[in-house]
């Protein structure tokens, strides 16, 4: 019997939904709304009568699209896109999370709701729709100009620093209360965990799909592809993240591989089913006596969204260099709420801190905002001929002044050389021991489990500490020397750029030998004592402790050759897999 009315009702909603999107594409409005106005219809509180009898299946389904949608974000996530993007999406995105973050909890404060309705209605408003403003670039043909690549950097970074919010509101949502000690060290283990996913990930599944795909059979890649995605999202789930942050980081690393186009073109149906219903069962949850009852702070959060956006991305773009009329086309662009709104306002609701209205008004918001967004876009070039006129002459021209004075302050030749070989050097060295500290907190975690195998030959615990400690030592070897060799290339380039001959006079290459021999050994006891201090539970006693540190030296100095091949190895796969990407891509 359940099986029949789970089939009615999912009739229903496609037949609905169908009829509906075909309107909404005949008037050239955007489908996502097209979903949520036949949820609306569709929905319980839409009279004559109920058209959906099993809500909970319905809403397991649209959990499942939510899903889909961050894995699909992932896939066209790019680590390389990241970098080129650069300075404007990261001030851009910083200063709209931060400024929309605020003007949404002062609203919610203004209008008297509680304080975990309002920090929720400040993460809602935060976050722009990637879905929602590539399509409406898409449609008006302007995806590849120089705006819009701005635009879509800005939403990478957004989308990056969305997974950090949710896991920031739920630590929050348990503890009622927000320290600056936890929120440091709830980003600090979530970029550790991202670092070290994508490391491994990219090492590991790329190869994988390689192999699958040599069997040119369509079937089993989207069978492994969906397994690996589900099967990562639960280990996510496992290690307390939330099940978005798992698919949206499994999609980047498969958009690593070289199969990305195949499994873009093979995902896609089944992201449209489940995305469908997931936006179908936002549009059930709109009430119309909440829509009325709350007529007021919606359209005050609409304005806040688009006007705020508009100035807080404008001003990032502008800061980072751009000139007035690409930032405003940059801020115009990006001032709507879309698919993570929905997904932070339903984490409010499941984990019951936020008030009933809460999503409504955000899906009211996000469905008025998604209107304006095509007209937005449009109206931004010649807002930015109108505004130029307005503008004071002096004003104007520190405008200018500023732009020119940022491009000469740019690097150029040589020093454009350095900066980008110093900032190499620091990433690699980060990734080394972002590993090296996974591989010592993965010890800490499983310390317990790994201690009752031990049991069977070694009762004394403390010993068990000292075997556990050492093998995460000996493991991080490869990565501990390879951080070491490169802060010892960073440092003779420092050495030689800081100690000029007319300082030192005769003995400046002994000053720069110093240096170059200092710095390393220094970040190295800094190392050690962050691992000693990170992995506090597994630490053996003192004299264990220093036997364990004399046989990893004595290993290091007797396989420094093989332990510098194999990490070699590792870092040339990792390379040649983000290169393989690139090429497929051009």
């Amino acid at each position: 019997m359940h099986a029949i009315s789970f089939i009615q009702d999912l009739a229903v909603i496609m037949l609905v939904a169908g009829v509906v999107t075909i309107l909404f594409h005949r008037f050239k409005q955007p489908v996502v709304l097209g979903y949520i106005v036949a949820g609306f219809i569709i929905g319980p509180h839409t009279p004559p009568f109920g058209l959906i009898h099993d809500e909970d299946t319905i809403n397991t389904l649209a959990e499942l699209g939510v899903i889909f949608l961050m894995f699909c974000l992932g896939l066209e996530f790019s680590l390389r896109k990241l970098f080129k993007v650069g300075a404007t999406a990261f001030i851009a995105a910083f200063l709209e999370i931060v400024l929309m973050i605020w003007i949404g909890f002062e609203i919610g404060r203004w209008f008297g709701w509680s304080t975990m309705d309002s920090v929720f209605l400040g993460a809602i408003l935060a976050i722009s729709s990637t879905t929602i403003i590539v399509k409406a670039l898409n449609d008006l043909k302007l995806k590849n100009e120089r705006f819009a690549q701005l635009i879509f950097g800005v939403l990478i970074v957004e989308d990056i620093l969305g997974i950090g919010i949710i896991a920031l509101l739920s630590g929050i949502a348990v503890s009622g209360s927000v320290s600056s000690g936890e929120v440091f060290s709830t980003v600090g283990k979530l970029s550790l965990f991202m670092i070290v996913a994508l490391v491994i990930g990219i090492l590991l599944v790329p190869r994988l799909l390689a192999y699958v795909a040599r069997f040119e059979s369509n079937e089993m890649l989207l069978i492994t592809v969906l397994g690996l995605c589900f099967g990562f999202c639960l280990l996510v789930v496992k290690l307390e993240y939330s099940m978005v942050l798992g698919a949206f980081l499994i999609g980047a690393i498969m958009a690593e591989s070289r199969q990305l186009l195949k499994i873009e073109r093979l995902i896609e149906p089944v992201r449209d089913l489940f995305s469908a219903i997931f936006f179908v069962a936002i549009g059930m949850m709109i009430d119309p006596l909440v829509l009325v009852e709350y007529a007021w702070p919606i359209a005050v959060i609409t304005v806040a969204v688009v006007l705020g956006k508009m100035l807080s991305c404008g001003m990032g773009a502008f800061i980072a260099g751009n000139d007035g009329r690409t930032s405003l086309r940059v801020g115009m662009g990006l001032s709507q709420i879309g698919e993570f709104s929905f997904i932070i306002a339903a984490l409010g609701m499941t984990l019951q801190v936020t008030s009933d209205f809460i999503y409504p008004v955000t899906v009211a918001v996000s469905a008025i905002t998604t209107l304006l967004t095509p007209y937005l876009i449009r109206g931004a070039d010649p807002l930015s001929l109108k505004l130029a006129k307005v503008v004071p002459q002096r004003l104007a021209r520190v405008l200018s002044l500023y732009g020119e004075w940022l491009r000469s302050i740019q690097p150029q030749g040589e020093g454009a050389l350095l900066a980008s070989m110093i900032r190499r050097i620091l990433l690699q060295v980060g990734v080394n021991l972002a590993l090296v500290v996974a591989i010592f907190f993965s010890g800490g975690y499983f310390a317990a489990r790994i201690g009752e195998y031990l049991g069977e030959w070694i009762s004394d615990v403390g010993q068990q500490k000292a075997l556990i400690w050492g093998a995460a030592l000996l493991l991080s070897l490869p990565f501990l020397i390879a951080a070491y060799r490169k802060l010892k290339a960073l440092s003779m380039l420092l050495a030689e750029m800081g100690v000029k001959p007319e300082m030192a006079g005769r003995h400046t290459q002994r000053v720069r030998r110093v240096i170059a021999e200092v710095i390393p050994l220094l970040s190295l006891l800094v190392i050690f004592l962050l691992l000693s201090a990170l992995s506090a539970s597994i630490l053996p006693t003192s004299e264990l402790l220093v036997l364990i540190v004399v046989v990893a030296a004595g290993v290091a100095a007797l396989l420094w050759r093989w332990l510098i091949r194999v990490h070699t190895r590792m870092q040339i796969a990792l390379l040649e897999t983000l290169d393989n990407h690139q090429e497929n891509h051009h």
